[in-house]
């Protein structure tokens, strides 16, 4: 078994950028830790779970504990973390409106009804994640071949298979606590008001239009 290196992927916009394009959603300090701290000790973890899985004997696997069990365990943990953090950072930065992305756009309407109707749903799935976990538009590739808010606890608990994230709302108390403390709602309102449709738009096409 040969290991993996995974890199943290950089930002759309450097730290000092950061500072303008997501005060709307973070202030400076929590953009530093989540992006430096947080997100980077995701993809740290990574590769010294991957390092270790080359070495851990899989022939003492089993239900109860192993070696081998706790490192897949935790590598759905830190990979999903890294995945979701990636998608996080490239939604950020803009100004919220959605014309930017016109397939996005198209989508939602046809879908939800309409984008207001979109952000309803979306952020009541936000708020309804425990004090870990994820509020995400998925695109549905495999089942109902559609749009769909998801709410996932943690990083894993309740994602679905074959679904493509397009939006991603971290709701860990440090994405927020620090700026608008235990406002989660007033977070999510803003979040969505500094999502960058073209980059979602990208993201979009990019996966899912063919």
């Amino acid at each position: 078994m040969k290991a993996t290196e995974f890199k943290l992927r950089a930002r759309p916009y450097s730290d000092d950028e950061a500072k303008t394009l997501l005060g709307k959603v973070m202030d400076a300090e929590t953009s530093d830790w989540h992006y430096n701290t947080h997100h980077k000790g995701y993809v740290d973890k990574l590769n010294e779970i991957e390092k270790e899985l080359v070495t851990a004997d899989p022939a003492k696997a089993n239900g109860n504990y192993s070696q081998i069990g706790e490192l897949k365990r935790r590598w759905t943990w830190n990979h999903s973390g890294n995945i979701l953090h990636e998608v996080y950072w490239d939604n950020l930065g803009g100004d919220g409106d959605v014309a930017r992305g016109v397939d996005m756009q198209a989508q939602i309407i046809k879908d939800f009804g309409s984008f207001d109707d979109w952000k309803t749903d979306f952020k009541a799935t936000a708020l309804a994640a425990k004090l870990s976990g994820w509020g995400l538009l998925v695109f549905d590739t495999l089942g109902s071949k559609q749009l769909k808010n998801v709410l996932v606890d943690e990083h894993h608990y309740g994602a679905v298979w074959g679904a493509i994230p397009l939006v991603a709302c971290d709701v860990f108390e440090h994405a927020y606590y620090h700026k608008d403390g235990p406002k989660r709602a007033a977070y999510i309102d803003n979040f969505i008001n500094g999502l960058h449709w073209g980059r979602i738009n990208d993201r979009y096409t990019t996966y899912l239009v063919r």
